[in-house]
């Protein structure tokens, strides 16, 4: 291995107790962002596939992380026994972004976006079976039945037919698969290696994974596209899969990840008003209803015992 070349293991960077302005910035910026790429991938829906658009991303996204890595002189291919657990997280990542784009077609970008950030909530409920020292407290399990309750209330919205259900059943899986890779994260001791790899793992095998769905599903790969749509895979990819992701994880490694998570429920309201703006998707009373019990349940959920 090139001596010059530093082992892609999790530094330990000083931890601050509380966000400074950086860290908030960053995080208000990241939750726009996601909340805004999942409009902007169903509206480059007509033009491009669900997953070919999913798969440039994150082929794009390895291209530039592997890129990133070489200047920041991180070692991405040595061994360090995290193979067999990076290729589950990976996997589940893979599996995750599948749901979320071929779910596209069928429900709409806000209401997707709500059932997405039910994870917190997989999570909660399945770490502790995997690290014993993590037991649910009376707090986390109305957090629980608070993302349970905003299932039924968006669910319940005044809409139906197979189609929509099918998405939403999609993206409610997108959000058990987003919460599993953070589990499996968690419970095979993958936070010991650097974020860097660790990012690799998930972009590196989805790059691999949905071309080969996509194929199977007979999408078509024609990229004969307008400028908009070009500008929308070149933003998802660079910003969304690459930069924010990599943000997100720096913050995690330098501030509280209880108070970096509280800001998530950003994301679902970010949704809500870039699909009614761009999209013209209703915001109904049940959205509404559901969004605020998702962001109160993962409150409760990251909220520190006292």
């Amino acid at each position: 291995m090139n001596t010059a070349t530093r082992p892609a293991q999790a530094s330990a960077p000083s931890r601050l107790e509380h966000l400074d302005s950086t860290a908030i910035t960053l995080l208000v910026a990241c939750c726009m962002f996601w909340g805004l790429q999942q409009v902007l991938a169903k509206a480059t829906l007509p033009e491009v596939a669900p997953l070919v658009q999913a798969s440039i991303r994150v082929i794009g996204a390895s291209v530039l992380l592997v890129l990133w890595c070489r200047i920041k002189g991180i070692a991405l291919f040595e061994q360090d026994g995290s193979w067999w657990p990076g290729l589950l997280a990976g996997l589940l990542f893979a599996a995750e972004f599948a749901c979320i784009f071929i779910g596209l077609q069928f429900t709409t970008a806000s209401r997707l976006t709500i059932f997405l950030y039910t994870s917190p909530f997989w999570v909660a409920a399945c770490v502790p079976l995997f690290v014993h020292t993590e037991r649910l407290r009376l707090q986390q399990w109305l957090g629980l039945a608070c993302a349970f309750a905003a299932v039924v209330f968006v669910l319940g919205q005044g809409q139906s037919g197979h189609t929509l259900a099918w998405g939403d059943a999609l993206a409610l899986a997108a959000g058990a698969f987003w919460g599993l890779t953070t589990v499996a994260i968690r419970a095979t001791g993958l936070t010991r290696i650097a974020p860097e790899k660790l990012l690799f793992y998930q972009l590196g095998c989805s790059a691999l994974v949905l071309p080969a769905l996509s194929l199977v599903r007979g999408e078509s790969w024609s990229l004969n596209v307008s400028v908009f749509a070009w500008s929308s895979l070149l933003a998802q990819t660079v910003v969304g899969a690459f930069a924010s992701y990599l943000a997100w994880m720096w913050m995690l490694g330098r501030y509280p990840a209880t108070r970096i998570s509280s800001f998530v429920f950003l994301t679902p309201l970010f949704g809500l008003i870039f699909g009614n703006l761009w999209l013209g998707e209703s915001v109904t009373v049940q959205l509404l209803a559901g969004l605020a019990l998702v962001a109160a349940g993962i409150m409760l959920v990251n909220r520190k015992r006292a």
